[in-house]
């Protein structure tokens, strides 16, 4: 008789009532932990990405400067021929584009041009291949990260060598982009 009546415990019920609280609990939290690491990770993960893709651009961009200062792609642009279409200047007379580009000539001031040398021109070769916008994978595979992360830090490594060449001061993280130490949610 006693064990029919365990069985059919009316404070079974409110025994047991914590327990439930607790496993609603746990389920609702797991839920909405859940949900909240998933919106926090993409935030990270946009952010580091996007700080990743900005150091990429700036070696690229010094890359470009860089190879434009040898005195190899000097004399690549002046043995390219300008066409010499005809274009409406300002004020109504045509132009050539070789007189727009003696303009623009006049007008920028030019960086001065590095010495000859074989070694830094493979460098500069080096980091531009290795920051090159186009070969860089942006797929979110861990092999594609990885080789991203890898070529970036020896593209770093490539313009560090450059900059000692050149006699360059390294650039400072916080005035070259200037952002400092802002997060990217709050810009």
């Amino acid at each position: 008789m006693y064990s029919t009546m365990a069985a059919h415990d009316p404070f079974e019920d409110i025994l047991n009532l914590e327990e439930q609280f607790y496993q609603d609990g746990y389920k609702q939290g797991q839920e909405d932990g859940l949900q909240a690491g998933r919106s926090e990770g993409r935030s990270l993960g946009l952010e580091k990405g996007y700080l990743k893709f900005l150091e990429s651009g700036k070696l690229y961009g010094r890359s470009i400067v860089w190879a434009n200062r040898l005195p190899s792609a000097v004399k690549a642009r002046e043995r390219k021929p300008v066409a010499a279409e005809p274009i409406q200047g300002g004020q109504g007379e045509p132009t050539t584009q070789e007189t727009i580009h003696n303009r623009k000539d006049q007008q920028q001031q030019q960086l001065p041009l590095f010495t000859k040398n074989a070694r830094l021109e493979k460098h500069i070769t080096t980091l531009y291949a290795l920051v090159e916008t186009e070969s860089l994978s942006t797929d979110n595979t861990d092999e594609a990260v990885n080789d991203f992360d890898d070529r970036v830090k020896r593209a770093q490594g490539k313009a560090k060598i450059i900059e000692r060449l050149v006699g360059e001061m390294p650039a400072k993280e916080s005035s070259s982009t200037g952002l400092g130490k802002k997060e990217v949610e709050s810009m």
